[in-house]
């Protein structure tokens, strides 16, 4: 099974924009209804049987059952019965964000992640089950809106089936997500041809086997000074007032605008490997530890994680092998001899080999040690040498993809 996202701009008129604002409102305020409900019935199990908190204490009957999202969904047929506002949405809207709220609840179970929060805005609604024919070239049709015109920004797929359209609120506007599926096996990348390793970094954003460096861009310095302006002037505003959210748009826009130069610079980058290689190796690392690190904000401003989700899909899309391979003494192993070299300072950009004398770019031998284990991975013969003492070409390369096609 295939299953593939298309994203497209929305140009809807000014009384469907009030529509998809109500509907985004009205979902939230069901999603933390909901929750709410989950939590006081969570509170009235969790004071002991012998005493009860001095300050107050969540009474229900103990034959209540546990909230669930079948009878939540029960109640909310009654619900729309008293509260008109709830007839507004489609029913199958405020039933997924019910499923979503049971989702989180799964993901604390099972995954250990926290609690479920309160929304304070929805950023999304989604149609769970559409009809096929619900998008044309140039407009979309919601249940209950009707069509919406949409950018073609890219032509739609061939031979897929629609199943799912999700509407999303950014600060430019809002986009319509469409998910397609097509009921084939697709088999699993094999390896073979040229393998190449990729090794990340904050000197440069990555090097590679064969001997490429790639410049970190600053995508959050290149309007930090904008951003920092806007702010300042946010501070001196009234909560609340309109001259206090017009900043916060502007705000918001400049968010978005470093989050999609970002973005497709990471695309552009991994068209631009895949097209060098069949097969991509990388380090298997925890961004989140990294992210916690002392170059937090640099680590963030350059998105590894997202990247590397992206490379993967990429590589998957044009039928190129793609792994993860262990990330432990990469830069303290020489990639001529398998030897140890001991702990290097980050100021050490140059790997030299006491050994048998082999000198690169730190980040270059990192990789060639990277898609050695790539390849002894997939168990076959490492037939990647080096020449002892030998200096890779690019070792003074610095290749900047700011403007890559």
């Amino acid at each position: 099974m295939i299953t593939v996202n298309y994203e497209y701009k929305l140009k809807p008129t000014a009384q469907q924009k009030q529509t998809f604002e109500t509907w985004l409102n009205v979902c939230k305020k069901v999603y933390n209804f909901a929750l709410r409900e989950r939590k006081d019935w969570v509170n009235s199990r969790k004071s002991p049987v012998n005493a009860c908190s001095l300050v107050s204490e969540y009474i229900l009957p103990p034959d209540t059952p546990r909230p669930t999202y079948y009878s939540q969904c029960k109640s909310l047929t009654t619900a729309k019965q008293i509260y008109p506002e709830l007839q507004l949405p489609h029913i199958h809207v405020l039933q997924q964000t019910l499923r979503n709220l049971e989702a989180a609840f799964v993901a604390m179970w099972e995954r250990g992640s926290g609690f479920p929060r309160f929304k304070k805005r929805m950023r999304s609604f989604v149609y769970p089950d559409v009809k096929p024919n619900a998008v044309e070239p140039g407009r979309v049709k919601l249940p209950k809106i009707g069509w919406v015109r949409m950018r073609m920004s890219r032509s739609l797929p061939e031979g897929f089936i629609l199943k799912q359209i999700r509407v999303v609120s950014r600060a430019s506007g809002f986009f319509v997500m469409l998910t397609y599926q097509l009921g084939v096996a697709v088999p699993d990348v094999p390896f073979s041809g040229h393998p190449l390793g990729i090794d990340i970094g904050l000197d440069k954003y990555l090097a590679t086997s064969d001997g490429e460096l790639v410049s970190r861009p600053r995508f959050f310095n290149a309007l930090h000074r904008e951003l920092k302006l806007l702010q300042r002037r946010l501070k001196h505003k009234k909560k609340g007032s309109s001259s206090w959210l017009k900043l916060q748009k502007r705000i918001a826009r400049v968010h978005q605008r470093i989050n999609d130069t970002r973005k497709d610079w990471h695309f552009k980058l991994a068209h631009r490997l895949c097209d060098k290689a069949q097969a991509i190796f990388v380090e298997d690392i925890n961004f989140k530890a990294w992210a916690k690190g002392l170059f937090r904000k640099h680590t963030l401003d350059a998105a590894y994680g997202q990247f590397f989700n992206i490379l993967s899909y990429i590589c998957w899309k044009r039928g190129i092998f793609f792994l993860k391979v262990d990330k432990d003494y990469t830069s303290q192993t020489c990639p001529n001899c398998q030897t140890l070299t001991g702990k290097k300072d980050l100021s050490v950009r140059i790997h030299q080999c006491k050994n048998c004398g082999y000198t690169t770019h730190r980040d270059v031998a990192a990789s060639q040690v990277i898609v050695q284990r790539g390849i002894s991975a997939v168990g076959q013969p490492v037939e990647f040498q080096i020449a002892s003492g030998g200096v890779l070409s690019g070792i003074n390369g610095n290749i900047s993809l700011d403007k890559c096609p």
